[in-house]
């Protein structure tokens, strides 16, 4: 069996146990693209060693905290959660993990209130449209020394989405969706990369799982450094993205139109973020 196999193999076994799936039952299809990210996170985290405080936001379930919590032998994990069943969830399974002190606490997160004073490694897979924002606006005010972030859709409240709906327009980018979805969708992780980079981390991007497992498949992998001249050059950079955009176009400009006309914004982004039909 090959090592890719056994991850796999162990991380569904470790699923199933925190949530009561029985062995002959098939894992929802949510549940099945799950597993391969998990693999891809729990490989990374692996690297760190040690034994870290350790938040799961925007947590869902919490499958990535809890999973990395028994695989890695993890003894203190904060789980954020604003939604009440989902959270509930993640605190029966985590009652299984006799070794682990867990934490769920409910609510926002960008509550910072919610947070440990001084995490060490932060997680978030598939943290939805403004939540992975929020993280990394955590991630500044705390600076953890890991952060790996897994954003999912953009929607029109992304931070960076107005601009960059308002850039593709001054450029005159085709509006085909299958256009402007590349070209928004990097305009909103250019400025995150910067953003992180601005607040003293080194930042990776890369896959975590293949495209055909999820068109949500990057990781923003970021450890915090510290760098002056590398925050300089990136907030420079970021300062740059959106200024040369005319005044009724910016960013601000375009939340407004936004905001007068939600539907048909959000309606345009909807069709950005289908997946491509194969």
């Amino acid at each position: 069996m090959s090592p890719v196999t056994e991850g796999t193999a162990r991380v569904e076994e470790v699923l199933r146990d925190l949530y009561g799936i029985r062995p002959e039952t098939v894992l929802r299809p949510e549940e099945r693209k799950k597993v391969p990210a998990l693999v891809g996170l729990v490989h990374r985290l692996k690297k760190l060693g040690g034994d870290p405080l350790v938040v799961d936001a925007a947590a869902g379930r919490a499958p990535a905290g809890l999973v990395a919590a028994r695989l890695l032998g993890w003894s203190r994990l904060v789980v954020i959660e604003r939604d009440e069943e989902r959270a509930r969830s993640a605190q029966r399974a985590a009652a299984s993990l006799a070794d682990t002190q867990v934490d769920v606490r409910v609510g926002a997160v960008e509550d910072l209130a919610l947070w440990p004073g001084r995490p060490e490694v932060v997680l978030a897979l598939h943290a939805c449209g403004p939540a992975s924002d929020a993280v990394v606006d955590v991630a500044l005010a705390l600076r953890p020394e890991h952060l790996f972030l897994v954003p999912c859709c953009t929607a029109h409240s992304v931070r960076a989405s107005p601009g960059a709906m308002a850039l593709a327009e001054h450029l005159g980018v085709p509006t085909q969706p299958a256009v402007r979805r590349r070209f928004v969708q990097a305009i909103v992780d250019t400025e995150r990369t910067l953003r992180l980079e601005a607040g003293g981390y080194q930042v990776s991007v890369g896959p975590l799982v293949p495209s055909t497992v999820t068109p949500h498949n990057l990781v923003w992998q970021a450890r915090h450094v510290g760098s002056l001249r590398r925050q300089q050059r990136a907030q420079e950079r970021l300062n740059q993205l959106f200024q040369d955009l005319p005044s009724h176009r910016s960013p601000t400009a375009t939340t407004a139109r936004v905001q007068a006309d939600p539907e048909g914004y959000q309606s345009l982004l909807s069709k950005m973020n289908a997946r491509p039909s194969s």
